[in-house]
């Protein structure tokens, strides 16, 4: 079984900004599969059902995002899955542009609060994570502003194929595992730019 996290905080307050884009990126993938949150556990809201072939719970902690760990590492255990294969972690991140997100099996915090509360939690860095870009604000806007503020309507038009992407990342980490979806979701690197030759004077 698979253990499907978004990141978020509670509270319609906070439904539609950018720091939750992981909660509405598992509601998304519910909506597709016909699943509902209609359980709680461990300080979150669950949906379980089937997904890709496999049984999948898909959680949204309550505890605020800077407490994430709190809900998570308590699902890992009641579950008894390997959070290092059989757990996904879905958060914004804003060192990616609008649209686009990437995958990887381990790793840092990048200084993320929510993933920072996880790591502690579980005591390790060990588990797979999907990013989802929400782009850096215009220069000299707050950025705590941005992330907490609300998605702008050209953001919000954009937003259906973003959940689409995400949705479609996830399966394929269910069916296949997390090195095909890298392989088939991460941008690929631009090519180095290759050096000038010198002129000889």
């Amino acid at each position: 079984m698979f253990l499907i996290v978004g990141l978020g905080n509670p509270g319609e307050e906070y439904a539609r900004t950018r720091h939750n884009v992981g909660f509405q990126c598992v509601n998304h993938l519910a909506s597709r599969h016909g699943l509902r949150f209609d359980e709680k556990r461990s300080r979150a809201r669950l949906a379980t059902g089937i997904i890709a072939g496999q049984r999948v719970v898909l959680a949204k902690p309550f505890t605020y995002m800077n407490a994430s760990g709190e809900a998570v590492a308590p699902l890992v255990r009641w579950y008894k899955i390997d959070p290092s294969t059989q757990l996904l972690v879905i958060y914004d991140e804003l060192d990616l542009p609008l649209g686009t997100i990437r995958i990887r099996a381990s790793g840092s915090s990048g200084g993320h609060n929510g993933m920072k509360s996880i790591i502690q939690h579980l005591g390790s860095e060990r588990f797979p994570r999907l990013r989802v870009g929400i782009g850096r604000p215009p220069e000299g806007w707050d950025t705590i502003n941005h992330v907490l503020g609300r998605w702008r309507a050209q953001e919000e038009q954009d937003l259906p194929r973003l959940y689409d992407l995400v949705a479609d990342a996830v399966e394929l980490f269910i069916s296949q595992g997390i090195t095909a979806a890298m392989n088939r979701f991460n941008p690929a690197k631009p090519p180095r730019q290759a050096q000038k030759p010198q002129q000889q004077e």
